[in-house]
């Protein structure tokens, strides 16, 4: 059959301007698009052997080599695969049988940002068209399996190609694209290069199932006289796809290297954690827990998410979607086998397939926790100190996998110093008529236990929790209540511990209301700009006051994590706890009741005021003046 020439459909034309001419920030992908393309060939080859479709197709080495020549300047993908027929090749490759174009073309055009036009490839049947952006000329030999005439189609990418019957063509297909001159300065690489091809296949395609060998041809085996004869192949991937292997098949050092070469810690992992999903979408992970928590967890560049793969591809390296930004310091790797991608491989669509996975991932690392609780603490103490407070930050954000998250959490207690509890171990220690969780927040355990809100509960013998993870501010009102017990601040609202052996009668405490009730409103008046009350406190035994919110107001440091964060929050009224059974508020009383003159007490009402300030942690408004008011004091003692 002669050689005939077609022209590009419209859309196809249109394509290849846009890939030509367009700037791409990374124009490797071409490699990965062809290798791709082999790789799924291959793998149609072995299916149609195994039905017993192709009975003299060779099988014996399936394989994919790259050949590169210096002297002309050409770089060939070539695999013994499935191939085309005269017919396929032109519906294939010289259109985009796809009804999706229009679409994609669109976008194309649209995608402003770098990231987006990473090399918006890889769907709608288009990567092959990715090698016009390094090549001047493409040509494409195949022959299908079954038939023994092949196929040579050749195109400059402008509007026309042309197709023709060959001989004597290997089985499989062969891409030579005849490359545009090295240009580093608009990312246009010598892909001659040896070590420039080594680097795009370790990156993009070392896992793929068959071997990929590199043949070069320098300039100086031609000299040498032999004709440009090439050097012996040299296999470039590792085809070790672990996540692949069976777990017998696979020892932990080797799973330990894939963790160094993902995550780039010199450590070992503290968890190894494997998944396979089968059925209607399969799918396979290799997750890693680190046993250090990275420097940078907690800041805005933070890049988190697994590699993703589709059959052993490399489409992503930081795939954010599978994983919850709670779980952002799990490493590892996910291989899908179909996976539906947003015109890019490097774009991926929320779609079902994705919220499935993410969701599965999800309760598979939080049931690994689980299980590293159960069975080996030493590691769970690891785990939960390197990564507890950002595990929290799924009790704010995961309703779905709330209870999960809180049966892995365990918190510092006054119960012990050493053991954290979890919530379950707190809830079977509950004394008779305890119907409440309690927690202090602070920055410090020390800052804690020395807070005066702490000592009723400390003389009572309650149990209290003691978060110091800034998260805790908001996971606790997030949360509410655990197995019907509410989780109360011992510093916000109104703590009665008369169900816990309370020495003093109702009468009694009614009695000392009276008692203070002119002291307590004077203090109100002189301190109205800062408080919103001033009461008697049933939760201090030796400290004279304290400063506490209402139920439901925020507290000092989450109005401070709001600020920080621009939000403007407006500014909340405390509440002033005084101990009706310390001297200096007996003296205050007294001397209250005594002096009509109340220049002195005032001063002091403020000083009180501002030492309960201090005693949880705050700073009074004006410290200067603070300072100031307690050297006049100590003045006066001396």
């Amino acid at each position: 059959m002669p050689t005939e020439t077609f022209e590009f459909q419209v859309e196809a034309r249109q394509l290849l301007q846009l890939m030509i001419h367009s700037v791409y920030s990374n124009k490797d992908v071409f490699l990965r698009e062809l290798v791709s393309n082999a790789s799924d060939a291959l793998d149609k080859l072995r299916l149609a052997a195994l039905r017993e479709e192709t009975p003299d197709a060779d099988v014996s080495d399936l394989h994919i080599e790259i050949e590169i020549d210096k002297d002309a300047r050409t770089l060939t993908v070539r695999d013994n695969g499935i191939g085309m027929s005269y017919d396929e090749v032109g519906q294939l490759i010289g259109t985009i049988a796809n009804s999706g174009t229009a679409r994609f073309l669109q976008e194309l055009r649209e995608t402003k940002d770098t990231a987006g036009a990473e090399g918006l490839i890889g769907q709608f049947g288009v990567g092959f068209y990715s090698a016009f952006m390094v090549a001047d000329e493409v040509t494409l030999v195949t022959r299908r399996a079954d038939e023994s005439q092949g196929t040579r189609w050749t195109s400059r990418g402008e509007g026309t190609y042309t197709l023709e019957t060959v001989d004597d063509t290997p089985q499989g297909t062969a891409v030579t694209l005849h490359l545009k001159p090295a240009d580093p300065e608009n990312q246009l690489h010598d892909y001659t290069s040896d070590w420039k091809i080594k680097e795009i296949v370790k990156r993009y395609s070392d896992f793929i199932t068959w071997p990929i060998r590199l043949v070069s041809r320098t300039p100086a085996a031609a000299e040498a006289g032999d004709g440009g004869a090439a050097r012996d192949p040299e296999t470039l991937n590792s085809m070790k796809a672990l996540w692949a292997r069976s777990r017998e098949e696979v020892s932990d050092d080797e799973y330990h290297e894939l963790y160094k070469h993902i995550s780039h810690d010199w450590r070992d992992p503290l968890e190894t954690i494997r998944l396979q999903a089968e059925g209607t979408f399969e799918y396979q992970a290799l997750l890693f827990v680190p046993s250090h928590a990275p420097h940078d967890l907690f800041t805005q560049g933070f890049q988190r998410g697994v590699q993703l793969y589709v059959k052993r591809v490399f489409i992503m390296d930081d795939c954010e979607a599978l994983l919850p930004p709670y779980l952002r310091f799990v490493k590892g790797v996910v291989d899908a086998q179909d996976l539906s991608l947003n015109v890019s491989r490097e774009i991926l669509q929320q779609d079902r397939h994705i919220r499935m996975m993410q969701r599965r991932l999800t309760k598979k690392v939080l049931s690994s926790v689980k299980d590293m609780m159960t069975n080996d603490s030493e590691r769970y103490a690891t785990f939960w100190r390197e990564f507890g407070a950002v595990l929290k930050e799924g009790l704010v954000t995961d309703a779905e996998n709330r209870d999960a998250i809180l049966a892995v959490a365990s918190f510092a207690t006054t119960h012990g110093d050493d053991e954290p509890t979890t919530l379950k171990q707190y809830v079977e220690r509950m004394k008779d008529g305890q119907d409440d969780i309690y927690y202090l927040t602070g920055e410090s355990r020390q800052s804690i236990e020395n807070s005066p809100h702490m000592e009723a509960f400390r003389a009572r013998g309650i149990e209290v929790l003691l978060l110091t993870d800034p998260v805790d501010e908001v996971w606790v009102d997030a949360v509410g209540e655990y197995e019907g017990k509410r989780l109360r601040s011992v510093a916000k609202g109104e703590i009665d511990l008369g169900a816990q052996k309370d020495e003093k009668t109702d009468g009694e405490r009614q009695k000392q209301t009276e008692e203070y009730a002119g002291l307590l409103g004077w203090m109100k008046e002189q301190l109205d700009e800062d408080l919103k009350e001033v009461r008697l406190s049933s939760r201090l035994t030796v400290s004279p006051a304290c400063i506490v919110s209402d139920a439901h107001d925020l507290t000092p440091a989450l109005e401070n994590m709001y600020r920080a964060m621009g939000q403007e929050v407006p500014r909340t009224k405390r509440i002033l706890e005084l101990n009706p059974d310390h001297v200096l508020v007996k003296g205050l009383n007294q001397a209250y009741k005594e002096r009509e003159d109340r220049t002195g007490l005032a001063e002091t009402a403020e000083l009180l005021h501002g030492l309960a300030v201090l005693a949880e942690g705050g700073q009074p408004k004006e410290p200067a003046r603070f300072v100031k008011l307690v050297a006049d004091r100590l003045e006066r003692a001396l």
